[in-house]
């Protein structure tokens, strides 16, 4: 039975990629410092004789060198993710995005295997341009930065695979509102109104499902894929804000969409991303938009009224 070491697995997608792991028979390590009070998230688990939990920092050198001893696989989901947590707290986004990645891939050996989840923020400003792998990485964001740097320490070691992963959205149990197709399915159903600036900004999306499929199947199919680096999103879902939001009223038909010309996005990522390379290695993301949303819809009443997101 491989062993599977995941760094941050208790996150929005990790704690997902725990349950794929386990229901197929892996033996799982999830390492996590449960920055975000997310002590819930795992807790099914621990009946499973295949999972154990190490509470624990990814900056702590010893302990880490410590659990890759122990494993066949390292799986590194520990990160400050998104733009506006690594901007109030960019020395803690340059300790943890980048100089413990860094650690880590100098600490395992050469037989162990290595995926790292990097995104494709690092495309930066993009101005409606299409990227493949093969385009510059001109990242705008503490965020975008410092795991681009990561990216480029761990393309030096061998037995490694990198995903440039879209925009993740779905309903996770350690739940993020601050994701875009998540932040705006909810304020549709909960406010019934958004506020757009730079409507036609282009952005690609994934569910979080898919991407723990990813990871597994990526494991399953490690001649594939290793060594190498790929972008990763539902290929049907390059959008611009403003189509998204039309997805939504779909669903939701009383949303009311107004339309600011006059102001900026804070965010200026505009980009269209292809997919292909993976697809045609044998991996295609699967679950759609309308799927999302629905999943989405049906939670806010579980969540409701409290708004999840990378905060500390």
């Amino acid at each position: 039975m491989l062993k599977i070491l995941i760094l941050g697995g208790s996150g929005y997608i990790g704690n997902i990629l725990v349950s794929e792991l386990l229901n197929n028979d892996y033996f799982v390590t999830v390492l996590d410092n449960l920055m975000y009070r997310q002590h819930h998230v795992l807790l099914e688990h621990c009946f499973n004789q295949k999972f154990r939990f190490v509470k624990g920092d990814v900056r702590d050198s010893h302990l880490i060198k410590q659990e890759i001893s122990k494993h066949d696989i390292i799986i590194d989901l520990a990160a400050l993710v998104g733009a506006p947590i690594c901007a109030k707290n960019p020395a803690l986004a340059y300790q943890v995005n980048y100089e413990a990645v860094k650690n880590i891939v100098q600490l395992k050996s050469k037989d162990q295997l290595f995926l790292f989840p990097n995104t494709n923020s690092g495309y930066g400003q993009g101005e409606g341009a299409i990227f493949t792998e093969e385009s510059e990485l001109k990242p705008i964001s503490i965020y975008g930065t410092t795991k681009v740097e990561a990216e480029k320490i761990v393309r030096q070691f061998e037995n490694i695979v990198i995903f440039r992963l879209a925009t993740v959205f779905g309903v996770s149990s350690k739940m993020r509102l601050d994701l875009l197709v998540n932040e705006f399915t909810y304020r549709a159903w909960n406010d019934g109104f958004i506020s757009l600036y730079e409507p036609d900004f282009m952005r690609n999306y994934v569910h979080v499902r898919d991407v723990a499929r990813l990871f597994r199947w990526s494991i399953e199919n490690w001649d594939k894929v290793k060594n190498d680096v790929f972008n990763f999103g539902l290929s049907e879902a390059n959008l611009s804000k403003l189509q998204l939001c039309e997805k939504i009223k779909e669903h939701i038909p009383e949303f009311k969409i107004t339309i600011f010309d006059d102001k900026h996005d804070p965010d200026q990522r505009n980009y269209i991303v292809l997919n292909n390379k993976i697809e045609q290695r044998g991996f295609k993301a699967i679950v759609g938009l309308d799927e999302g949303i629905q999943e989405l819809i049906k939670s806010f009443s579980i969540l409701q009224p409290n708004i999840y997101s990378n905060i500390i």
